[in-house]
């Protein structure tokens, strides 16, 4: 684990990999931590450097405390981080509000990525009233008596039959997290609409989602391969919203076969 203090704070990270190797950035979903990808490190190595980090008050990041969180707050943590790798074009790979900071780098940078890969998201996600209702909650009860909720959407009912203890888990993660950040961040979802900003680039981009996801359904990630202007999702059954956790093999072959097609 690294640290960088990006505009008076903390963000932690890891860099892994060759130097000399072209470079993928991850980014996780909200109330995860990049531990998400680690399934998918023995994939990727081989071929590329990998740069993750942990969004604002989630895992080893200081909490936000500077006013609201925007997509292009995110975006510039994901280029300071890759100045950091001293790279100047890197793929970038998102999941859920991971893919959002992902459609904001297409907007804002798009001559910095060789490809983009997004999986469980949307040009919106969810409505603003009810992200304004979940930020108020957890404000009020805290991430662990609400990660207990939250945390089962997360994957499809297959990985939790399977893997019971995956929830307990992943709900200490959760619980650990920073309140005020967390819900900062579900109060820019709720602003978010790339609807109309996602077309004209020229960048390799994948969208990938889980057949029994319910937080960003397939249809989510149809309407946003509709804004984007590209071919249709691949959809791999059985799996929830965090694909990389709940089937990083398949997972992990649909990125590579894109990313090296990029």
């Amino acid at each position: 684990m690294s640290f960088l203090e990006i505009d008076g704070r903390t963000v932690g990270y890891r860099l892994l990999g060759n130097p000399e190797n072209p470079l993928v950035v991850l980014a996780h979903p909200l109330g995860m931590t990049q531990a998400v990808w680690d399934d998918l490190l023995p994939t990727l190595l081989p071929h590329y450097r990998v740069l993750s980090w942990d969004l604002p008050g989630h895992g080893s990041s200081a909490a936000w405390e500077n006013g609201d969180i925007s997509p292009a707050s995110l975006a510039g943590e994901v280029l300071a981080l890759v100045a950091q790798a001293d790279a100047e074009r890197f793929h970038f790979v998102g999941t859920s509000i991971g893919g959002v900071i992902g459609q904001q780098l297409l907007g804002q940078a798009p001559e910095r990525l060789l490809s983009a890969t997004l999986t469980n998201t949307g040009a919106v996600i969810g409505t603003r009233d009810a992200w304004q209702t979940r930020a108020a909650a957890i404000r009020e009860k805290g991430l662990a008596a609400m990660a207990v909720d939250i945390v089962p959407r997360w994957f499809g009912p297959a990985v939790c039959q399977a893997q019971p203890a995956l929830l307990k888990g992943w709900n200490t993660i959760m619980g650990r997290g920073d309140a005020n950040s967390y819900a900062l961040l579900c109060e820019m979802l709720g602003r978010v609409d790339f609807s109309e900003q996602l077309g004209g680039h020229q960048v390799p981009l994948l969208l990938i989602g889980g057949s029994d996801d319910v937080a960003t359904p397939p249809a989510s990630l149809n309407t946003l391969a509709q804004c984007c202007g590209v071919g249709e999702p691949v959809i791999l059954e059985q799996v929830g919203h965090v694909p990389s956790v709940e089937a990083p093999e398949r997972f992990g072959h649909e990125l590579l076969k894109h990313i090296s097609r990029a």
